[in-house]
């Protein structure tokens, strides 16, 4: 039998707005979004609470800067295969990956640690200014991040897994592109227990025990290359070799 088109409507318009909606509906739960926040910023010395007075004694001195008067950005990230998703990965036994089912980040893996990192440079209070990726703005120094783990490691055999945190990292001058420093930083922790929401506890004390120490070696970095651009300045320039 054949049905025209007038049939069709006056079939889909006896049914009922409560009925047509519940061709919808879903017994699926609903996609839950876990954040991570950066670690908190360590109180500010009264030392370095006027970067203005500390130049002035740093240019009477003839010595460098402090890195509170050089400025950082941030590239994005660049992340190992499997890493560069939103969804939250796992890995079991047997060299197994996995993701946890109906979780996943606010945005992907790279996305989210850059962000992170760069709110923890700029609550340190070392730098004039801290500039992600998509900043116009420009910067003495580039900090280019490779995320080896951002995973929770389920391989001890334990109920609960330890959130594994590696970053290879990569100091460089703006200028010239000039590689300055490269290093490695790492954090982990366990989830006390297998809960998702204690598992993301352990990712959050993990980024954050690597990021602590992103700071620092970032920092040291500058330093050491503030040190050396100023002694280099003050020194008269090489005489020329005679020609024998």
């Amino acid at each position: 039998m054949r049905w025209g088109a007038a049939t069709l409507l006056a079939v889909c318009a006896g049914i009922s707005v409560t009925g047509c909606s519940g061709l919808f509906r879903s017994n699926a739960k609903p996609e839950q979004i876990y954040y991570l926040r950066a670690p908190s910023a360590p109180p500010a010395s009264p030392a370095s609470s006027s970067s203005g007075s500390a130049a002035a004694v740093a240019a009477a001195a003839g010595t460098a800067a402090p890195a509170s008067l050089i400025s950082l950005r941030v590239v994005r990230p660049i992340a190992d295969p499997g890493l560069d998703g939103a969804r939250i990965m796992l890995v079991q036994a047997d060299h197994r990956m996995n993701f946890f089912s109906g979780a996943r980040w606010p945005a992907p893996a790279p996305e989210l640690i850059e962000s992170l990192a760069v709110q923890t440079l700029r609550a340190s209070g070392d730098w004039a200014s801290v500039q992600d990726s998509a900043s116009p703005f420009p910067a003495d120094y580039l900090l280019q991040m490779h995320v080896r783990r951002f995973e929770a490691d389920y391989t001890s055999g334990g109920a609960a897994p330890l959130a594994q945190v590696v970053f290879d990292c990569t100091v460089g001058r703006r200028q010239g592109r000039e590689v300055l420093a490269s290093f490695t930083v790492a954090g982990s922790a366990a989830a006390s227990t297998n809960h998702l929401s204690q598992v993301v506890a352990a990712f959050e004390q993990a980024t954050g025990a690597a990021l602590d120490a992103l700071v620092q070696q970032s920092l040291q970095a500058a330093r050491i290359d503030a040190q050396h651009a100023a002694q280099n300045e003050g020194q008269p320039p090489p005489s020329p070799t005679p020609n024998r």
